[in-house]
């Protein structure tokens, strides 16, 4: 066994080269351009909402508060009408980019320790590079990748951009069991 306070390390690497290849993923290549479409006359669908001023966060139309609603004649109704959406608002302005990219690390970090916990539990020191990484790297995937086809699933988010999100993972989950293999305690 090898504890997590002897991995810091590596959790600190992988975490930083998953955020740069994440920044160059998103940054400088074209790989998630269609991951979101516009809205037909996005201009008055804006407008639209607009007076509403409507806070940060995600919404449902038509809401339904509990199943008790969604069993109800009119919750139905409107569901057959619609349109039905889930509607994320992030705040009106120009982004900033600086906390959710402090967040974006933290939760690399967060990945870099379940995994590290995991691969330690079950190697000890002087373990085979290939063992590690692939534990690791399985680990690190299933952290980064396997939580997308929920959006797909629930949300409606279509299945390649999904699928690209997923690849994504599977490079941060293989940068990831690299780095943990490499610098595995002797």
């Amino acid at each position: 066994m090898v504890s997590v306070t002897a991995l810091w390390l590596p959790i600190l690497l992988a975490a930083i080269l998953v955020f740069v290849a994440s920044s160059v993923i998103h940054m400088f290549l074209p790989w998630h351009k269609n991951d979101f479409q516009k809205l037909p006359r996005e201009d008055e669908v804006r407008a639209a909402l607009r007076p509403f001023d409507l806070p940060a966060g995600v919404y449902s139309t038509p809401y339904a508060a509990s199943s008790a609603d969604m069993r109800s004649g009119e919750w139905q109704e409107e569901m057959q009408k619609g349109p039905v959406a889930f509607l994320t608002i992030v705040p009106k302005g120009l982004p900033r980019m600086g906390p959710q990219l402090a967040q974006w690390f933290v939760y690399c970090l967060v990945v870099g320790v379940f995994t590290a916990y995991l691969t330690g539990l079950a190697y000890g020191p002087g373990a085979e590079y290939g063992e590690v990484f692939r534990l690791a790297g399985t680990a690190a995937f299933m952290g980064y990748a396997l939580g997308h086809p929920q959006d797909a699933i629930w949300f409606h988010q279509g299945w390649p951009a999904t699928l690209r999100s997923m690849v994504d993972g599977l490079v941060y989950g293989l940068l990831t069991g690299g780095v943990l293999g490499w610098l595995w305690p002797g």
